[in-house]
């Protein structure tokens, strides 16, 4: 239930306000001087606040410029008698919402409140959706492994060459493309993502290349490939290891002349794309076994960013688990909740098969099971530690 704070020196306004908005629904706080609003401002969050200007101890303008400054996301509402033209303005420009003249008209104020609760909610998701991207872009750690992938994506960013990123699964192979992508040139066009394991090896080429209207039984009409996708861009082919021969084949040709050919079509279509690839594979292994070309290989092996399992990286894992806390405890809409250095030390002990994924899941259900703060004996009874 939205909950609305109320503060007006005149206890007949602010009964009969609390008495109109219960009836529309809303939950009410009532204040009697700006003082007390403030008070109350600092203890709780509320979704919109109606403030009169003319208050004993701290008036509406004063209250108004220390709320903003204490939590500007919050629409305020002033509501005066004494109002006029400048006054309002002086109200606008200090952060209000809105100024509405006393007695109020009750159909603009119940329209100004929602509108106000709609664009509060509207602010809360688009800062939610940036904390959520900018958050994906991060790559936390301080070891000397991921320091050193710093500094070769640093380097290796700006210009076009590709790379071919190894790993576990788990370890962040696509967070390293994204970074390459976002410090690129290319970073204001597309970044399209292949997961080569995911799909069907004979679905693989209508994926990449895209194929014409009839070309097989189930193509009723044109599709445009992630090549095409990414033209200007970057595409990530994820678990490349996983790839047919024949695919191979087709992504050597457009490596190599910087076109594809869709399939059943017999016309050249120009790309220009930076190609990233990933694989937990030995890639070399898998050229031994005939599995993967080897002038394939070569071809996406110009930089080479190892990426190491988390158990190569165990002082990273008290940052990663305040990152994750935070954002968790965020998502869940709950305060951040502390950790012991006990229970740190338990999951640094931990081996972590499944790397920063299942770190990731066992921190959030930390977070679910456990009380105010995550104990030693939390990790034991929620974790089923392994050796």
């Amino acid at each position: 239930m939205p909950t609305i704070l109320i503060i007006d020196d005149e206890k007949a306004i602010r009964k009969t306000l609390t008495e109109i908005l219960t009836f529309e629904g809303y939950k009410l706080d009532e204040a009697g001087d700006g003082e007390e609003g403030l008070k109350k401002f600092r203890e709780k969050t509320y979704d919109v606040v109606l403030c009169d200007i003319k208050m004993p101890k701290i008036d509406g303008l004063d209250f108004l410029q220390k709320a903003v400054e204490i939590n500007p996301d919050v629409p305020i509402i002033m509501i005066s008698g004494h109002g006029n033209i400048e006054t309002a303005v002086e109200a606008v420009k200090k952060g209000a919402y809105d100024f509405i003249q006393k007695p109020p008209d009750l159909n603009r104020l119940l329209i100004t409140i929602r509108n106000a609760m709609e664009r509060n909610t509207l602010v809360h998701e688009t800062k939610s959706l940036k904390r959520k991207a900018f958050k994906a872009q991060e790559m936390i750690g301080a070891s000397a492994p991921i320091n050193k992938i710093k500094e070769t994506i640093e380097k290796v960013a700006p210009t076009d060459a590709r790379v071919l990123v190894t790993g576990e699964n788990g370890v962040g192979k696509e967070l390293v493309a994204r970074w390459l992508h976002e410090k690129s040139s290319r970073a204001g066009n597309a970044l399209v993502e292949v997961n080569c394991a995911a799909i069907p090896s004979e679905l693989i080429e209508s994926e990449l290349f895209g194929h014409e209207k009839g070309s097989f039984t189930s193509a009723i009409k044109q599709r445009i490939g992630k090549f095409e996708q990414a033209n200007g861009g970057t595409l990530f082919l994820d678990e490349i290891g996983d790839m047919s021969l024949s695919a191979q084949a087709k992504v050597l040709r457009a490596l190599q002349e910087g076109k594809i050919t869709r399939v059943g079509a017999d016309k050249d279509i120009s790309v220009d794309v930076r190609v990233i690839a990933a694989t937990n594979k030995d890639l070399m292994k898998e050229v031994e076994e005939k599995n993967f070309r080897l002038d394939l290989y070569h071809r996406l092996s110009v930089i080479m960013i190892h990426v190491p399992s988390l158990n190569e990286r165990k002082d990273d894992i008290p940052l990663l688990v305040d990152r994750f806390l935070e954002d968790i405890c965020t998502d869940y809409g709950i305060a951040k909740k502390q950790i012991s250095d006990e229970a740190l030390r338990l999951l640094q002990d931990y081996n972590w098969t499944g790397n920063i994924r299942e770190l990731r899941n066992v921190v959030e259900r930390l977070v679910i099971l456990s009380g105010k703060a995550i104990t030693r004996e939390d990790v034991k009874s929620h974790v089923q530690l392994r050796p």
